[in-house]
């Protein structure tokens, strides 16, 4: 559920905050669960629902946090600074990072229902049968936004793989 919903909502602490309050409404509703469907996959519905619904509101009131950008202490309050070394060129890492980004920024673009099953299914790692039962649609609506989702992934693209930029 914490890998989920960070994946859609691209924030650890908003993820968390999610997740927690997935938790609360399974409890506050749990006497409506009818068994229909596993433990699992009720909670994690719950955990995608709320993740959607923190979305929509993260875009009417977008908010920049600046917490990745400050430095990290270990536990006596002293500022962090880890030994490193490259084992890369810093150009590849940068090209990787870059390319990392404009596949995040290209996915994030698609709208919400597709993007969620391509989270789910491809990103996840879950079957067609249990993203049906996490977002209550047939399994043939689910193969079919996956493949307009790709489809539509790919055409975003498209520009980098023929050498332009997005």
């Amino acid at each position: 559920m914490l890998a989920t919903s960070r994946r859609l909502l691209g924030s650890e602490e908003d993820a968390r905050e999610t997740v927690q309050e997935a938790f609360v409404q399974a409890f506050r509703n749990i006497g409506g669960f009818e068994g229909r469907s596993s433990l699992g996959t009720w909670l994690y519905r719950i955990a995608v629902n709320t993740a959607l619904m923190r979305m929509r509101a993260q875009r009417r009131r977008p908010e920049a946090s600046i917490d990745d950008l400050l430095p990290d202490f270990d536990l006596d309050g002293c500022r962090f600074e880890p030994l490193w070394q490259l084992d890369e060129t810093v150009e590849s890492m940068v090209q990787r990072d870059q390319v990392r980004v404009l596949v995040r920024q290209s996915i994030d673009a698609l709208p919400t229902d597709y993007r969620v099953i391509l989270v789910l299914r491809d990103i996840e790692g879950h079957d067609t049968a249990t993203v049906a039962k996490i977002l209550e649609i047939s399994r043939e609506a689910v193969k079919t936004r996956l493949h307009r989702a790709r489809a539509a992934l790919k055409k975003l693209l498209e520009p980098l793989y023929q050498g332009g930029t997005l």
